[in-house]
C-alpha cells in the first residue's frame, strides 16, 4: 500500500467504500426494475416455469382498454384532498411554532395516526363509517343531522372522497413535522425586523414565513402528487375496489391483475407505465411550479 501513489490509494478507497452501496442497488433496484421489464414482454402467468415472449401485447391491451385509466379517476380524490392535508399541517406548524402551552402532546397526538399501522386503520375506520351502526352516524343522528347519514364506503360517488379523507388524518402528522422543521429554521432577527416595520400576521407569514419553507412546500407537493398516483393501502383494506370498481386505483387493479387473475405479465407492463406516469407527472409538476417561481 506504502508503495502506491497517493492518488491510486485515494481510488482504491473510493472504490471500495463504493462496492457495497452500488452491489446492494444492483441486486436489489437495478435487476427488479430490469427483470421488470423483461416480464413486461411476457405472458407469464406467476408459476409457470416457461415465460412465452410476446413482445407489446401486453401494453397494446393497457392502451387499449380504457378501464385500466379510467381508475386514475378514482386516484383524483387523493390528490385533491392531499391539498388540504398540507394546508392543515401548514397551519397547525404555524401555530405549534408559537408559544403554546402542551405543545409536544399536541404534536404527539397529531403525529400518532402516521405510526399506527395501516391495515389497523383501515379496519378501524370499517366500523367509523359502516352505513348501519357505524360511528359517524350514530353521531349524526344524535345530533339531529338524519339527512346527513351516508353509506360511506358503499356509495361510488362517496368512497374514494371518504379514504382520502382518512388518509388526510393518517399523513398530516409527518407532514407537519416536515413543515415544523423548517419554521423552526427560520431566524427569529427576520420576525422582529418585519415587527419593527409593521409587517405583522399575514404579511409576515406572506413575505417571510412562506419564501423560507418553498423547498418544503414543493416537497409536500411531490408527496401528495407521488401518494395519491400511488393510493393502494386503503381501498385494498376497506373496500377490495368496491362497490363494483368505484373506488378500484391503477395500483389495487395492478395488484388484482397480477394475484386474483394470475397474469403477472400483463401486471408487469402495469407496473412499468405507472412508473413512466409516475416520473412524467411528477416533472411537470416541478416544471409548473418552477415556471411559477420564476415569475415571481
Amino acid at each position: 500500500m506504502s508503495s502506491m501513489s497517493y492518488q491510486w490509494q485515494k481510488t482504491l478507497i473510493l472504490i471500495l467504500f463504493l462496492t457495497v452501496p452500488v452491489g446492494l442497488l444492483l441486486v436489489f433496484s437495478i435487476y427488479p426494475a430490469c427483470y421488470l421489464l423483461y416480464l413486461s414482454f411476457t405472458s407469464w402467468d406467476g408459476t409457470s416455469v416457461v415465460k412465452e415472449w410476446i413482445g407489446w401485447a401486453n401494453y397494446r391491451q393497457i392502451f387499449m382498454d380504457p378501464v385500466f385509466f379510467r381508475t386514475f379517476s378514482h386516484n383524483f380524490s387523493y390528490f385533491i384532498f392531499g391539498f388540504v392535508q398540507i394546508a392543515l399541517a401548514l397551519y397547525l406548524a404555524v401555530i405549534l411554532n408559537g408559544k403554546i402551552r402542551a405543545g409536544n402532546f399536541f404534536k404527539s397526538v397529531i403525529f400518532l395516526p402516521y405510526i399506527i399501522n395501516s391495515t389497523v386503520i383501515g379496519f378501524m375506520f370499517l366500523y367509523v363509517f359502516k352505513s348501519d351502526g357505524g360511528a359517524v352516524n350514530i353521531l349524526l343522528n344524535s345530533l339531529g343531522l338524519e339527512s346527513w347519514i351516508q353509506d360511506w364506503l358503499s356509495s361510488p360517488s362517496l368512497v374514494n372522497h371518504t379514504m382520502a379523507a382518512i388518509a388526510v388524518w393518517k399523513y398530516t402528522g409527518v407532514t407537519l413535522v416536515i413543515f415544523y422543521g423548517g419554521l423552526k429554521s427560520i431566524p427569529n432577527e427576520l420576525y422582529e425586523a418585519a415587527n419593527i416595520d409593521g409587517a405583522t400576521g399575514f404579511k409576515a407569514f406572506r413575505y417571510i414565513t412562506l419564501p423560507s419553507i418553498k423547498s418544503l412546500i414543493e416537497l409536500s407537493l411531490f408527496l401528495n402528487l407521488s401518494g395519491a398516483l400511488g393510493a393502494f393501502e386503503f381501498p385494498f383494506i376497506m373496500t377490495k375496489g368496491g362497490p363494483f370498481g368505484a373506488s378500484d386505483t391503477f395500483i389495487t387493479k395492478t395488484v388484482d391483475t397480477a394475484f386474483k387473475f394470475q397474469s403477472f405479465g400483463l401486471a408487469s407492463a402495469l407496473g412499468i407505465v405507472f412508473t413512466i406516469l409516475v416520473v412524467v407527472a411528477v416533472t411537470l409538476q416541478q416544471k409548473l411550479i418552477g415556471s411559477k417561481g420564476g415569475e415571481e
